[in-house]
């Protein structure tokens, strides 16, 4: 009897410092941002195109999202994302990026939504003992959003 094959684990889109400072500079839509993060995860993309929890991803992550999180637009996801990321790695974002946050008048929860993001795939490097590397491939970059409360043509309104 033939075995049957495992979907394909994604690979992931590599991570380098220019990409992270590309998120925390909001250059990258929210979608791309999340798509960083899901295969990390042990989300598997389906033939539809949406992502669902695989078996490598956490119970956590299966029971209470078993399709794509939308860790930018919506506030359960993001909150579940922070609490995922270990005590000791909690400050990798001003350790690793010199990240100071955002100023006042920059505070959105897309961007703040952001640097939580940027802070767990270092937390998920570090976890791995992987080190970020300087430079890497960049998707286009997208020019600042007009209004960052919306953000990107095509970027979930926030919840």
């Amino acid at each position: 009897m033939p075995s049957a094959e495992a979907a394909p684990i994604p690979v992931p889109y590599p991570l380098s410092r220019q990409l992270l400072d590309a998120v925390l500079a909001d250059r990258l839509s929210d979608r791309f941002v999340c798509e960083l993060i899901w295969p990390r995860l042990g989300y598997a993309q389906n033939g539809s195109g949406t992502w669902s929890a695989g078996p490598a991803a956490g119970a956590l992550w299966r029971e209470s999202f078993p399709v794509e999180p939308q860790f930018i637009a919506e506030r359960p996801p993001s909150v579940a994302l922070t609490r995922s990321i270990a005590k000791p790695h909690k400050q990798l974002l001003k350790e690793q990026l010199g990240f100071g946050g955002y100023t006042i008048g920059e505070l959105y929860p897309r961007r703040t939504r952001r640097a939580t993001a940027v802070n767990w795939l270092l937390a998920h490097l570090a976890e791995r003992g992987e080190a970020l590397a300087e430079a890497g491939p960049l998707p286009p970059l997208l020019d600042q959003p007009a209004d960052p409360v919306v953000g990107h043509p095509g970027d979930l309104p926030i919840s």
